[in-house]
């Protein structure tokens, strides 16, 4: 493999397409005849005017063919472009050229869709390509699509071809209507902003990335909306302490969040916890940070599921049990008395009223739909704000979901997210988390000193931040 960069672009990996598929588009590329219609020319105006990009912004026209589309995005759209096939001999003579001639503008890179693009972009251009891909490579060339360009518009036909007559074989090899292309993105978590479906053809502009403002309407409670009730007023209803603001402090704070890279950093937890710093843990980080001896300052648990009772078990006499109205009694069962405290979030009116008549206030929660999105204002409202956060990972490593067995997440769909030129193993709750971690921070600003440790999806996403803030200084 080689590497290669030029200005304005991240460097790419050359990659030596082995698609059983390039030969054919090889030989057709030789045919002058297979050149002279360009579907991809056709929608350009209509993803600028879907997209409106601003000036200078990167694209990827996945599946370039001749080139010429991706011309116009450059000269046109001013967009810096990048052209993308697994056949080197696909441009046109002037397409080519002006890759040498303007290399800031444009440029080719020969890159294979069933394997994950060596590049990535704000926005994604996909015209004439789909309908050519195997059905059953479909899923995945559509992941590696929207892994690796935030915004992408498709145009694919729902017809057969005719050009194949040139070889003697079929081009479209997936000719299905514009209602199973929606289905397939659907599953490939892409949110549709805007689609058309012509007689012979169907184009989608769409996103598998979430706005903040999407997340509550893709997030589902994982209990009833009756048995969440229930729990969250009985645990009020118990007359446990409640959480309330502190003072800020300058005590620092670990944070075990569960994910794989915990196991890597055990000795720098220990140095942290040696030297004064809080040590909380979530769910299952609890039995884990006991299994290596580390004592917890506070465990942190916000699922309703009756099975998380098993993450405040065994007590100890030295943990403080900070635990959501809405946990399964259970959970409570068993702990200090003195040492268990109660936080809500996302309560209704009439346990908020409940819980304002036992304790004179009432102090909801802001965060996210994970308990760690909850803990990070959690700890800031009780005076901490220097956090280290380990095993803050929000992706999958080698199969692994956590530092340890949790069951109830093997098997979950995992989505690939491309930052920093690296992608990922998400499961879909982790990259809402990633999302809404993003927009948490957003909102807390200075308030919060964060560290995260370790290789995973956050740690890259502030690296990424880090990098982009330097650049503008």
């Amino acid at each position: 493999m080689q590497q290669i960069g030029v200005a304005g672009f991240p460097p790419a990996v050359l990659i030596q397409p082995r698609n059983p598929e390039r030969a054919k588009y090889a030989k057709l590329w030789e045919r002058d005849e297979y050149r002279v219609v360009a579907p991809g020319e056709q929608w350009v105006m209509q993803f600028l005017e879907q997209a409106r990009p601003p000036v200078d912004a990167e694209v990827i026209d996945f599946g370039c063919g001749t080139g010429r589309a991706g011309l116009i995005l450059a000269l046109l759209g001013k967009m810096k472009t990048t052209l993308l096939d697994f056949t080197s001999n696909c441009l046109d003579a002037e397409v080519a050229e002006t890759c040498k001639t303007q290399p800031e503008r444009i440029r080719f890179v020969e890159a294979d869709l069933t394997s994950v693009p060596p590049v990535n972009a704000a926005y994604g251009y996909c015209c004439d390509v789909m309908e050519h891909i195997p059905t059953a490579d479909v899923p995945r060339v559509l992941l590696n699509i929207l892994a690796s360009a935030q915004h992408v518009f498709f145009a694919i036909s729902t017809t057969d071809d005719v050009m194949g007559a040139l070889i003697g074989e079929p081009l479209h090899l997936t000719v299905q209507p514009a209602v199973w292309w929606r289905e397939q993105l659907t599953k490939a978590g892409a949110l549709i902003h805007w689609h058309e479906e012509r007689a012979d053809c169907c184009a989608f502009y769409c996103s598998a990335w979430h706005d903040v403002k999407d997340l509550p309407m893709v997030g589902r409670l994982n209990v009833p909306d009756d048995v969440l009730e229930a729990q969250t007023q009985a645990n009020i209803a118990a007359k446990y302490k409640q959480l309330v603001p502190h003072a800020k402090q300058d005590r620092e704070c670990v944070i075990l969040c569960g994910g794989p890279s915990m196991n890597d950093d055990v000795d720098t937890i220990r140095k942290l916890r040696a030297s004064g710093a809080a040590l909380i843990t979530v769910n299952g980080a609890y039995n884990w940070a006991l299994d290596h001896g580390l004592e917890p300052s506070a465990q942190i648990l916000l699922d309703a599921r009756e099975f998380n009772a098993r993450f405040t078990k065994p007590a100890t006499p030295y943990t403080q049990y900070m635990l959501a109205s809405q946990a399964h009694p259970a959970a409570y069962e068993g702990l200090p008395w003195d040492k268990t405290l109660q936080w809500h979030c996302g309560i209704s009116d009439a346990n908020a009223k409940l819980a304002q008549d036992i304790h004179g206030a009432y102090y909801p929660m802001m965060g996210g739909s994970t308990v760690v999105l909850r803990a990070i204002p959690l700890l800031r409202m009780l005076g901490f704000w220097k956090l280290h956060l380990f095993g803050f990972d929000s992706c999958v490593r080698k199969d692994a979901h956590h530092a340890y067995a949790q069951p109830e997440n093997d098997g979950e769909r995992l989505i690939p997210v491309s930052i920093g030129g690296k992608v990922f193993d998400c499961a879909p709750w982790m990259v809402s988390q990633a999302a809404e971690f993003r927009d948490l921070i957003g909102v807390l600003g200075n308030e919060v000193n964060l560290a995260v440790y370790g290789d995973g999806l956050i740690a890259a996403m502030m690296a990424a931040g880090a990098e982009l803030s330097t650049e503008g200084n």
